[in-house]
């Protein structure tokens, strides 16, 4: 797997490629825009064409190399039962895909959405009854019917819509990996989804990948239900929150509950081998005097090697 992190856009996009080679990052998610405004101002051409130097100055000039990931407006619900409100949400992932598009940015990560209606008891999701309750698929339904219309409207982009799957707290669909798979088999044009694996929002969720056998039990889950070949990103956060709290809090590699054998599980899947793996880890402080990026990626590293040459992780 390629190592990278969530990396800010401040004072222009390129700048996120530019840090991320400093900080010796394989990889780079950013946000294209504002993520809390509705109508945020898009990159300029300037801003563009700075982007695209600094990917030729990276060696991450081929698209298709998906060296870059962009993460939705957190303010888009596709799921939502308010017709205005999801019309709204319609119109600004489109101008995301086209910011995507304007940036050959081939990954658009996005949250499936919340469906507003009666919280789902919480059960750990591995545990959970196979059908959705009504607010679910109701939620779902509309999902699909919106990534429809923003297919119809964006005929020809490049860039695929990766859903991620979630902590599942309230009524935020996706924490069930089946809900994901469902609305994949669903759409009218498939090849347009693909899958982010997130380990902070897994383990919330119930999906215990503490324990070597855990770990491999929930990957064997991912394969069968999302296809290897349709999770295309990964975000690799350790979690505060115990399994099954359906907390979303993330935490330094080694420092939280997910478990080494998390981490050691998936980064050493054949299948993942290029997919970028994004840390969205905490920022503030230090550690020993290095930015916490540079260690969660020295962790990974460490992690990702054969037992026999593996580090120790954590603090």
């Amino acid at each position: 797997m390629r190592f990278g992190s969530h990396l800010s856009v401040a004072g222009g996009v390129a700048n996120a490629v530019r840090s991320a080679i400093e900080l010796e990052l394989d990889c780079v998610q950013v946000f294209t825009a504002n993520q809390r405004q509705w109508a945020p101002r898009a990159p300029s051409k300037e801003e563009i064409d700075d982007w695209f130097v600094a990917l030729r100055e990276a060696g991450w000039d081929d698209p298709d190399d998906c060296r870059t990931v962009s993460h939705n407006s957190y303010l888009v619900n596709l799921a939502s039962p308010d017709h205005d409100a999801r019309k709204r949400s319609i119109a600004a992932q489109r101008t995301e895909l086209e910011r995507c598009e304007a940036l050959a940015i081939r990954r658009c990560v996005m949250h499936p959405g919340a469906h507003l209606g009666a919280v789902p008891p919480r059960v750990r999701a591995p545990e959970r009854p196979q059908a959705c309750t009504d607010d679910e698929q109701g939620g779902i339904d509309r999902l699909v019917e919106s990534l429809d219309s923003l297919h119809d409207e964006t005929r020809g982009f490049k860039v695929v819509t990766c859903l991620e799957n979630t902590a599942g707290p309230g009524t935020a669909l996706g924490y069930d990996l089946r809900q994901l798979a469902m609305v994949r088999e669903r759409v009218k044009r498939p090849e347009r989804i693909g899958y982010c694996f997130d380990t902070c929002h897994a383990t919330a969720a119930g999906y215990d990948m503490s324990t070597d056998a855990g770990a491999a039990s929930t990957l064997a889950i991912m394969k069968s239900l999302l296809s290897p070949d349709r999770v295309l990103v990964f975000h690799l956060n350790d979690s505060k929150g115990a399994c099954g709290t359906r907390l979303d809090r993330h935490e330094h590699i080694g420092d939280g509950v997910c478990g080494a054998a998390c981490f050691r599980v998936l980064l050493r899947e054949p299948a993942f081998e290029k997919r970028p793996g994004i840390l969205e880890t905490p920022k503030e402080g230090s550690f020993k005097g290095k930015p916490w990026d540079r260690e969660n990626v020295r962790r990974l590293r460490a992690l990702s090697k054969p037992a026999r040459t593996s580090a120790r992780v954590g603090r």
